[in-house]
């Protein structure tokens, strides 16, 4: 038996590459004030058309439970938000700064950085409209990435503005129904020469010099704000400004931006935006709430932190930490099992990692396992008690500890060694 086409099983390593990723997102988090919610991994399938169309269908993990309900797995974590946050917003203090760490599904065609299955990182701040809140959330995705030891010249988030493109069509008599239309050709500016654009933009009445002429003005003017807060964070360095990236999304209503690594290599890290009108519409207008988020999912930040030496090294030295042992204890006499299982309890109620063999073996082969552990430390329990031998595996020194004094003796040990 295999496991099923784009679902991942999480040996060892793999699930302690995953909590260092975990571990890196909670800390940045609760650093800026975000704190931790989540929903069930099971939603009515309504929910999710209400947002995406009834053709998000095709892409979920849907069916008909035992109530004759048409239920989904979980595809995202928004549709859940504006859910929950209709249900209970009047028990918060506004804005909301939450964060969650879903594992979300979607049945589409695996490839590299998209799998069925994967985990992300949703932050959202909810109930303020301000620049401010844009620039915190872009701050916080770059500080999320510089914790796990990427740099400048690893990832560029890429800054650009729904709203500004909103008030350049109606000069051109462009309206909603033909919006996604001319976006899509817009999307395609950096990849296609002008010759190819020129005639689809002349489809709706668009010159090739006046959009060029929108997009430097705009570039320098509408993006005045974040750029001056990104500046006095010393973060301008991250950022790239430009009216050209038009995320596909259609909810969005500002500021979006996306991140990818800067060689391109990957599909993109994170992306998000402003969303004021999400809530109201995905809550049947039950409550209004201007909202900006983003998710960052766990599957390409992963394979970018595994091709960027400094931050691969950095997650190395993390999960060998966590799984080296500290101590070992070493029975060499099975009389004094009680006695090594009660001083074994004593350190780990302290907060130390031990291990022991828990069936009788010789010496030798104690002192490899605990070698081939990573342990620091090894505890004989042997003919000097009620004294104990302790061993210092990395410098071989070695001394006789009174039982009593053992757990005072460890800590200085460890604490010299941090």
């Amino acid at each position: 038996m295999q496991s099923l086409p784009g679902f991942r099983d999480f040996l060892p390593n793999d699930c302690a590459a995953r909590n260092y990723i975990f571990a890196r997102w909670r800390e940045v988090c609760r650093r800026y004030g975000f704190v931790e919610w989540d929903g069930p991994v099971l939603e009515p399938t309504d929910l999710y058309k209400k947002k995406s169309g009834p053709e998000i269908v095709a892409q979920l993990f849907s069916f008909t439970d035992k109530g004759e309900r048409e239920v989904a797995m979980r595809p995202e974590l928004t549709p859940t938000l504006a859910r929950v946050i209709a249900a209970h917003e009047r028990e918060f203090k506004k804005p909301l700064k939450w964060f969650s760490i879903p594992q979300c599904f979607r049945y589409e065609k695996q490839q590299r950085g998209r799998l069925r299955e994967h985990f992300q990182l949703n932050c959202d701040i909810i109930g303020d409209q301000s620049s401010g809140a844009d620039v915190e959330l872009i701050a916080l995705c770059i500080d999320l990435l510089r914790e796990v030891g990427l740099a400048a010249d690893d990832f560029v988030v890429r800054i650009s503005d729904r709203a500004a493109w909103d008030r350049f069509l109606p000069d051109f008599g462009i309206g909603p129904e033909q919006k996604a239309d001319f976006l899509n050709v817009i999307d395609k500016l950096d990849r296609e020469e002008v010759e190819k654009i020129q005639p689809k933009l002349e489809l709706f009445g668009v010159s090739v010099a006046r959009l060029m002429a929108f997009l430097a003005n705009a570039n320098l003017e509408w993006f005045a704000p974040l750029r001056e807060q990104l500046e006095t964070r010393d973060l301008l360095q991250y950022c790239e400004f430009n009216l050209r990236i038009v995320r596909g999304l259609a909810y969005y209503t500002g500021v979006v931006f996306e991140v990818f690594d800067r060689p391109r290599k990957f599909r993109a890290i994170a992306g998000g935006g402003r969303y004021d009108t999400l809530i109201h519409q995905l809550s049947d207008g039950a409550v209004d709430f201007p909202a900006v988020g983003f998710a960052m999912g766990d599957v390409v930040l992963g394979e970018l932190i595994k091709e960027v030496p400094s931050a691969r090294k950095k997650m190395e030295e993390a999960i060998q930490s966590q799984h080296d042992l500290q101590i070992y204890a070493v029975i060499a006499k099975e009389e004094r099992r009680p006695d090594a299982l009660q001083l074994i309890q004593t350190l780990r109620d302290n907060g130390y990692r031990v291990d022991y063999s828990l069936t009788p073996a010789k010496v030798g082969k104690q002192f490899q396992t605990a070698e081939q552990l990573g342990a620091r430390l090894a505890v004989l329990f042997g003919d000097e008690w009620p004294q104990l031998k302790l061993k210092d595996l990395c410098t071989g020194d070695q001394s006789l500890v009174p039982r009593e004094e053992l757990p005072a003796r460890v800590a200085t040990l460890l604490s010299s060694r941090a």
